[in-house]
């Protein structure tokens, strides 16, 4: 059978809506049948690396995954490093809509940070392979540091610590540790539940045999106590640790 002589149909072999045949055919093509926006095409993104991972995702794949050609997508998403610039606009944007989390402090400056790193946090494991983008993505500005990678939420962080009475210096020392804090500890926790963080290695908590621990018997004997899971209790601590920091630099700057 010539190309010619086969029968349309508006999707090919591999199941991959087809619009040219579509319009052929006299029907509405894949993008007209399933609206389209900004956000449910992000949406779609984010759940395809939370399922397969991010080297898996291209255009064609999300294209498919929402049943209209990859072409259909460029209205919205110009390509895929707008794409996944967009992915860490809304995983950090999508804070302002955590209750938990306030736009200024109401019960002192201490309690503003611990439920905006709470937040942050709540991002990462609702989202763990796709945190990373946070911190690899080309900020917006040089001074910009992840995880709090918008305008707004360092807007929001700055305002919020000198409305409690840190001087200019010292709101901004603020940042630097609590940003290093934040990133530091969550791509590590992010690390443990599947995502790819690049050169971290993490160890396994298998029952086989490292060779490479032959020579190592004290890493030997204690690799199960290195294995255990305390992120919870870890973050906790280490978050109480930065605060008293971030306290005495208060005081000094």
């Amino acid at each position: 059978m010539t190309p010619h002589e086969r029968e349309l149909t508006t999707t090919d072999a591999d199941g991959h809506p087809d619009a040219d045949a579509a319009i052929v055919l006299g029907e509405d093509p894949p993008s007209a049948r399933v609206p389209l926006d900004r956000r449910r095409i992000v949406d779609a993104a984010l759940e395809h690396i939370e399922e397969s991972g991010l080297a898996t995702l291209t255009m064609r794949r999300l294209g498919a995954r929402l049943d209209v050609e990859a072409m259909s997508l460029y209205r919205y998403v110009p390509g895929k490093e707008d794409l996944l610039d967009a992915i860490v606009e809304i995983l950090i944007g999508d804070m302002h809509e955590d209750p938990e989390v306030l736009a200024a402090p109401e019960c002192g400056w201490q309690d503003f940070l611990q439920r905006l790193a709470h937040g942050v946090r709540r991002v990462a494991l609702a989202h763990p392979k796709s945190f990373p983008l946070v911190a690899s993505r080309p900020p917006e500005a040089p001074w910009l540091r992840p995880p709090l990678r918008s305008l707004d939420w360092v807007e929001t962080f700055l305002s919020g610590l000198c409305s409690d009475g840190f001087s200019d210096e010292a709101a901004v020392a603020g940042y630097r540790a609590f940003t290093s804090f934040l990133l530091g500890h969550l791509l590590l926790e992010v690390s443990s539940l599947g995502a790819d963080i690049g050169p971290l290695d993490v160890l396994e908590d298998g029952d086989d045999e490292d060779p490479r621990l032959r020579d190592h018997p004290t890493v030997r004997r204690l690799r199960r106590g290195l294995g255990e899971d305390h992120a919870a209790a870890e973050f906790e601590e280490a978050l109480e640790e930065l605060l008293n920091r971030i306290a005495v630099i208060r005081v000094e700057l």
